[in-house]
């Protein structure tokens, strides 16, 4: 059986006061319709179906190939915007499901559901209704004594019992396709707003004499839909319980859960712990037995296992096992520290690579850098990679020992074992095994290394 899901998404949306097409706003780093598209995604098995019009081609552009896209102009409501899609789908899909690409939080078990009612009905459709004491204007369901769905009744036109129903249409419909575009050209205008109404179809089934089924929800939070920044918060917090759930479900410890945030696609492994007031963005991994914060920003970042950030920032970086970093310390983009590095507090890396056992002192910034392991980075070093209009490379090797508020003016290349003294401003290559000192630094003497122990 194929089934095809049309994703409603032309509205203007100016209640959100934005130039931005409203679907395209955020919800847990990811836009709206790219949530509605996830829960669709498990439960249809043919390319979905999306209705544009306002910022057609934002929307457009934003799904690539994960969906087709047809447009609606003028926009003259939900059953002429079902319509734009009949000349795609129509002999092409069995069932067809359609929603708003405003709902964010629908989740495809709850979808999963709505398919099974109408693989049981011999009725043309199901349909997704919630109970609730706070209607949010949303039309009320009149049910026969058999329990099927006799009208949905709009809160503008609903008599004072009709008002004191508490089961609400959600928006949410799966239609037989082949009655389906038959009916949407039976329903009538609107005599006031010249509008055709999706809802329409439940009054052409019932004056049909076809059976239409109604699945209630469990979830008053899934049926959430955005026309607002204050929906758009309510979203938000509601995804944002559900991420930290899923993830405290499978084995990670949070603190104070009210307190972390973490984006849709970040994922962490089992034993880690999140400390309160941490942010996780992006494209981030974290493996297993981590300790990340309090006060602490991860995007777009991999970090391996066993390691602390505390209070710090990271970017577009990546720890291997067993790094320790911060407080107060950022990783930029490019940044990338090794096995059992340590970086101390206000300390900055970009474009660079600090090999295994690495430490980093405080108040120093490495741009990009290699590091060879086990090189010390005393407090206040210094790569001045920059001259005004290109950047260039510092090459350290592996037991060097820099003094602390060293500049290393690049490019430069600083052998194995070599030292620098204290405030030296180093200009030039250092051999191995060589203690440079001063402004400009130059060599003293050659060292004696002694091994260190792993």
């Amino acid at each position: 059986m194929k089934i095809t899901a049309v994703l409603l998404a032309a509205g203007q949306g100016t209640r959100m006061k934005s130039s931005l097409p409203k679907v395209l706003h955020s919800v847990s780093g990811k836009p709206m319709i790219w949530h509605a598209l996830q829960a669709l995604q498990t439960v249809t098995n043919e390319l979905p179906v999306v209705v544009v019009g306002h910022g057609a081609d934002e929307v457009t552009t934003y799904l690539g190939g994960s969906a087709r896209t047809v447009v609606q102009r003028p926009q003259l409501g939900t059953g002429h915007a079902v319509m734009k899609a009949e000349p795609v789908l129509r002999g092409n899909t069995d069932l067809v499901i359609v929603c708003y690409a405003d709902m964010p939080l629908l989740r495809g078990e709850t979808l999963q559901k709505l398919v099974d009612t109408q693989k049981q009905n011999p009725g043309p459709i199901s349909m997704l209704t919630v109970i609730a004491d706070d209607p949010r204007g949303f039309g009320r369901i009149i049910r026969r004594d058999d329990g099927t769905v006799h009208a949905i009744v709009e809160e503008y036109v609903a008599t004072p019992d009709q008002l004191q129903v508490k089961e609400l249409n959600v928006g949410a419909y799966c239609f037989d396709a082949n009655w389906l575009w038959d009916a949407l050209g039976r329903i009538p205008q609107n005599p006031k707003k010249g509008e055709y109404y999706l809802t329409d179809t439940v009054e052409l089934a019932v004056a049909d004499g076809l059976p239409v089924h109604a699945t209630l929800m469990d979830s008053l939070e899934e049926t959430i839909g955005v026309n607002t920044r204050v929906h758009l918060a309510e979203c938000e917090a509601a995804m944002r319980r559900r991420i930290n759930q899923m993830h405290m479900l499978n084995g990670v410890t949070m603190i104070d859960p009210a307190t972390v945030y973490i984006d849709a696609d970040v994922k962490i492994g089992r034993d880690s712990t999140i400390m309160p007031n941490t942010f996780i963005y992006g494209n981030t991994e974290i493996g297993e037995g981590n300790v990340i914060g309090p006060n602490t920003m991860i995007r777009d970042s991999k970090i391996g296992r066993g390691c602390k950030v505390l209070a710090s920032v990271m970017e577009g970086a990546r720890l291997e096992d067993d790094v320790e970093m911060g407080p107060f310390a950022r990783l930029r983009k490019g940044a990338r520290l090794g096995n059992h590095v340590h970086m101390g507090n206000f300390g900055e890396v970009k474009d660079s690579y600090l090999a295994d056992g690495v430490k980093m002192g405080h108040f120093s910034y490495i741009g990009n850098a290699q590091i060879g392991a086990r090189t010390n980075i005393g407090a206040g070093t210094i790569t001045c990679n920059y001259d005004g209009e290109k950047k260039h490379a510092t090459e350290i090797g592996e037991d060097v020992f820099i003094g602390s508020d060293t500049m290393l003016v690049a490019p430069l290349k600083l052998g194995n074992g070599a030292r620098t003294g204290a405030g030296a401003v180093v200009t030039k290559n250092v051999p191995e095994d060589t203690l440079v000192v001063g402004i400009p630094a130059r060599a003293i003497r050659k060292l004696e290394r002694k091994p260190k122990k792993k």
